[in-house]
């Protein structure tokens, strides 16, 4: 049995690796704006759930959520940084209060979270990071550029931060679905006015969203699964890429970056200097 802190657990992702973890008897914190919406498994699980106020925007609540989760459970073993929120906007399309929300959601909420649990999870010499990027964060598309470079940002961040703790113990995971049958589309995507010169960019891409809300292929039960499997894993990969679209996303992105990596190497490599300089 472990002490998961999970963020974001009343609906999505979140939900489902809640009822999960659960289902297997361990321990959950559940991280959420409103403590009502997972009442239910509160009281199902008594004693095993319990829920704490939480805004991942707000920089008080890191050390807090982290130090109420240690007072119910007296140990804090992983930590699962699932809220999230996207938006659909050109670059150009987007506000600077689009840009700090995402951002805040998205990157800084989470480092911030990570950066309070690490202290626990040094001093007992071991424990689990495991964060839900996106495919956006690889392969990104139009409208998404905020919202991928978010997620991008906190792959580079954790991909350090993994290397500083490895001696210690503490391993991360970056679970990286395509599309699942979650409610993001719908209730977790904030968009922008679209102007004129975006719609065959942004736009298209928007429609392909909508026609595919609710038709997702990802079933987020059987992520969750596969991601709490991960707990067992003596050593867990670094990125865990979930589903088919984002698997063969994935691929294609790599052997598109090979390709370009190899067509410029005569004109990349010569800008060195020459040895004994």
């Amino acid at each position: 049995m472990k002490t998961i802190l999970i963020t974001g657990a009343s609906t999505g992702f979140g939900r489902a690796l809640s009822t999960e973890a659960l289902k297997r008897g361990h321990q959950v914190a559940l991280a959420v704006r409103t403590p009502g919406s997972v009442a239910d498994l509160v009281e199902a699980y008594p004693g095993k759930a319990h829920a704490i106020r939480f805004d991942l925007t707000n920089p008080l609540d890191a050390e807090r959520v982290v130090k109420e989760t240690l007072e119910k459970f007296a140990s804090l073993d992983v930590l699962i940084n699932n809220a999230g929120y996207g938006l659909l906007a050109a670059l150009e399309e987007s506000t600077d209060e689009q840009l700090a929300r995402n951002l805040e959601t998205n990157f800084t909420g989470p480092f911030r979270l990570i950066r309070a649990v690490l202290p626990v999870m040094r001093a007992q010499q071991g424990g689990r990071v495991i964060t839900m990027s996106a495919i956006a964060a690889y392969a990104n598309h139009p409208g998404f550029a905020v919202y991928g470079g978010a997620k991008a940002a906190l792959d580079a961040a954790c991909d350090a931060a993994s290397q500083e703790v490895a001696s210690l113990g503490i391993k991360f995971t970056q679970v990286i679905p395509g599309p699942f049958r979650t409610d993001f589309i719908g209730r977790s995507l904030d968009q922008s006015p679209r102007l004129p010169d975006y719609e065959a960019s942004v736009g298209k891409f928007g429609g392909f969203l909508s026609k595919m809300d609710g038709k997702q292929p990802g079933d987020p039960a059987k992520a969750a699964s596969a991601i709490l499997d991960l707990l067992n894993e003596e050593k867990p990969p670094f990125r865990l890429v979930i589903g088919a679209y984002g698997n063969n996303t994935f691929a294609k992105k790599i052997a598109s970056m090979e390709a370009e990596l190899n067509a410029w190497k005569e004109k990349g490599l010569p800008t060195d200097f020459l040895p004994g300089a």
